[in-house]
């Protein structure tokens, strides 16, 4: 498989809850009556039908992966001082892949996105005061070394928040402008007695979201807040730090950046920082060709679509994820379900444009972002949260889950809320166990802690793992071009086709409350073909009913996904 390598072979699924279909003959009757002996028995976890094809890692070099954001801050304490650090995320990674293929205890995740760990004034540090150094609080530069070295291991790429539109206030260059320019009172500023006036955006005089030099008629740009003085990114001299700071964490083995905040780079002006971001891309991908780098552009599709022209592999796929977004919106019934496979074909459709070989970053919440779990209520909301998860975890790309989705965390309002301690028991007395940010709100949690979850099959928390698992073995679900199968679908089922080299998937979705009876006879494929039940894969449910077959009738439980595997690549 291009890019792809299957690991220590089939994951140990026998023994776990099997229910649904039962074979109609035992292999034993069938022998005796000079049958066929059949399969293996279909595996189920809970009502989900799991397939038993092989899990297939990504090469170091494939830039597909199925990331996890951490914030250290709250992930998990190693020391034993209530603040997450880099300790903790190391003794964590068997909870998230422990590199064993044979063993099912871990999410299968693919990559970490790890949010700032350099020195900062802050708990979140996106003010940064040493580019090349890491925060006390999370530990010391050999512990981020081990963290890699261990991450290497399993499989696990590791990319670093890079904050470049702004700094800290305490940042040296900073510091060093601040003073010169209290220094000259009221003579010209000069780049040659000062470098770092030319690092920002001072100004003579008030502008808007501008911030006063103390003691000064000086202005500088700080467009997030008054300790966040923005960069000049188009100074050469700013460049070349950063080219140096790049290669200094790429020479640690980290595999890649996420870009902070690119459309603030220059604000409102799309040119210019699409500019900044081609030679950012080049100078990156100078070092390392296989380096992963995705970007942040909180803006319109149309608008961050373009951001694609800069080389730079993803941006975040904002107009599906948050609570205003396409996926709440299709999870809850507000849109019909068959406008998810125009969504997601239009999408790939529009980043080609720019870039044929752009790689989607669909999302569904982030640290900026209410909880996901908190945007559904009644009966039904543990199901929609589920299958918002499918939504988002089945689309193509490197897909991002935020630490505690997986288990169903809660938390909105104020941003400590959106980042409190991860919930590794529910009584929070468990080993790695983190306070959270100061001043975060007291949040009531509904659902379970990963030890109460990992007991439940039928938790959020297997239903992410099985999600996860799907990606890991179908490469058309991660890499594959999306074909919305439009006459197929209605208002409460979405079937769509992908297909990737030799390989060709269809899923089917049911986002109704209700059960969907589906005619396979009338999924008609982009090549004319017709779906077979005897080409049904895999079959993941949010309650207990299983999926089945009626003949040629598929039936599918409320809220529930179907994966067909029509056409298999002989060249794995």
């Amino acid at each position: 498989m291009n890019g792809q390598k299957e690991t220590k072979g089939r994951k140990a699924w026998k023994g776990r809850i099997r229910r649904g279909i039962s074979w109609m003959m035992a292999v034993a009757l069938l022998a005796g009556c000079g049958g066929k002996e059949p399969e293996a028995d279909p595996i189920y976890v809970g009502g989900s039908l799991i397939s038993d094809r092989p899990v297939i890692m990504p090469e170091e070099t494939d830039k597909y992966r199925t990331f996890y954001e951490i914030f250290v801050y709250s992930f998990y304490d190693g020391n034993g001082d209530g603040v997450g650090d880099l300790q903790g995320v190391t003794q964590a990674l068997d909870y998230l892949n422990d590199g064993d293929a044979s063993t099912d205890t871990d999410l299968g995740v693919t990559g970490i996105w790890l949010m700032p760990v350099m020195p900062s004034d802050t708990y979140h540090k996106y003010d940064v005061k040493d580019y090349m150094a890491i925060d006390p609080s999370y530990g010391t530069m050999e512990d981020f070394e081990t963290l890699i070295s261990e991450c290497k291991k399993r499989d696990i790429n590791v990319i670093i928040d890079l904050v470049m539109n702004h700094t800290s206030s305490s940042h040296p260059w900073f510091r060093e402008a601040c003073q010169y320019l209290q220094s000259i009172g009221d003579g010209e500023a000069s780049a040659e007695e000062c470098p770092y006036v030319e690092y920002y955006h001072f100004h003579k005089g008030m502008k808007w979201g501008y911030s006063q030099v103390p003691g000064t008629d000086w202005y500088y740009e700080a467009q997030f807040w008054s300790e966040m003085p923005d960069l000049n990114l188009s100074n050469e001299a700013v460049r070349a730090e950063f080219e140096k700071i790049c290669q200094f964490w790429l020479d640690k083995g980290v595999d890649g950046f996420r870009l902070d905040a690119v459309k603030e780079f220059v604000s409102d002006d799309t040119e210019a920082n699409i500019e900044i971001l081609t030679w950012f891309n080049g100078m990156v991908k100078g070092m390392d060709p296989d380096a992963y780098l995705v970007g942040e552009a909180w803006i319109n599709q149309p608008e961050y679509a373009k951001y694609y022209a800069s080389g730079v592999d993803s941006f975040f796929d904002f107009v599906f994820a948050g609570d205003e977004g396409r996926i709440f919106r299709l999870a809850s019934g507000q849109y019909g379900a068959n406008q998810y496979g125009d969504y997601v074909q239009t999408a790939e459709e529009r980043y080609a444009q720019y870039n044929p070989d752009f790689i989607n970053a669909p999302f569904y919440t982030n640290h900026d972002m209410d909880r996901a779990a908190g945007y559904y209520s009644g009966d039904n909301a543990q199901a929609q949260i589920k299958m918002a998860a499918a939504l988002n975890l089945t689309m193509s790309g490197s897909a991002f889950v935020y630490y505690g989705d997986e288990i169903g965390m809660l938390g909105s309002g104020i941003d400590e809320n959106k980042r409190l301690g991860m919930r590794w028991s529910a009584d929070g007395s468990a080993p790695g166990t983190c306070r959270g940010p100061l001043g975060a709100d007291r949040v009531a949690q509904k659902y379970g802690s990963v030890a109460e979850q990992q007991e439940d099959v039928n938790s959020i928390y297997w239903f992410y793992k099985n999600l996860i698992r799907l990606r890991n073995q179908f490469p058309a679900i991660v890499k594959g071009t999306t074909t919305n199968l439009k006459a197929a679908s209605d208002s409460q089922l979405s079937v769509i086709q992908k297909t990737y080299e030799g390989e060709t998937v269809c899923l089917l979705y049911n986002l109704s409350a209700e059960e969907k009876r589906v005619d396979l006879g009338t999924v008609t494929l982009a090549d004319g073909t017709v779906l077979s039940p005897g080409q049904l894969e895999s079959a993941l449910v949010t309650g207990e009913e299983s999926v089945s077959l009626e003949e040629q009738t598929l039936v599918m439980p409320a809220y529930s996904l179907a994966v067909f595997l029509v056409a298999e690549d002989e060249t794995e």
